[in-house]
């Protein structure tokens, strides 16, 4: 469960939470993140991962498959996101929740420095791509206003051939940035067997992201 909680926070990093210059210099504590677990009901199985460090490898880069067309063709950088500073560091802490149908993702991050910009623009609000055995689309979509922080919200869709078949999995992705500091939210349907696939409360998942900045500024 670790793993997978660091890879997906390495992935939001790389989705281009943007700094903004007017963020708050109030103290932060990233632990705090766990405040969030009241927010779930008796139906949700909530897992608190603890304070602890990142691997800087998680934070580079990550590698799209070659051969991929992109449309807008110039709008490949917000499907891949920024270079990494080599020497970034960082700690998170999380809480993640299973219950419904959908898994959420609550993750406060603090690194070294702070990320680089990748803001998508007007222009790369929405992004499709498509290759030999994979394609999807990246979109743009409404995010909360929090004071003194930089918010986002990107929708994924993903769409893969392996095994003998096709496989589609979505999520959405809401993220705060306020100076080294983020917080991140990801809300995703579970593949449970009979069942159709459940629809992403994304009113659930924003509210998450206000709570958990306001926790982790407390």
């Amino acid at each position: 469960m670790l793993k997978v909680v660091l890879a997906i926070a390495a992935v939001c990093l790389l989705a281009g939470c943007s700094s903004d210059p007017n963020a708050s210099s109030t103290k932060v504590d990233i632990a705090k993140v766990a405040d969030v677990k009241s927010s779930f009901g008796p139906g949700f199985k909530v897992t608190d991962i603890s304070e602890r460090a990142i691997d800087p490898k998680l934070l580079a880069a990550r590698k799209l498959p070659e051969g991929l067309t992109f449309d807008p063709a110039n709008c490949a950088k917000v499907a891949v996101g920024p270079d990494m500073p080599p020497d970034l560091q960082g700690n998170m802490a999380a809480v993640s929740a299973e219950g419904d149908g959908l898994r959420y993702v609550v993750i406060a991050v603090e690194t070294s420095k702070e990320v680089p910009i990748n803001d998508p623009g007007t222009e790369c609000s929405k992004v499709a791509f498509s290759g030999a055995q994979v394609r999807g689309a990246i979109e743009v979509v409404d995010a909360p206003h929090i004071d003194g922080a930089h918010t986002q919200g990107i929708h994924r869709v993903l769409q893969a051939v392996f095994g003998g078949g096709a496989h589609t999995g979505e999520l959405y992705d809401y993220s705060a940035q306020f100076g080294d500091y983020q917080v991140i939210v990801i809300a995703n349907p579970l593949v449970v067997p009979n069942q159709p696939v459940a629809k992403v409360d994304t009113q659930h998942a924003r509210d998450l992201l206000v709570k958990a900045v306001a926790a982790v500024r407390s």
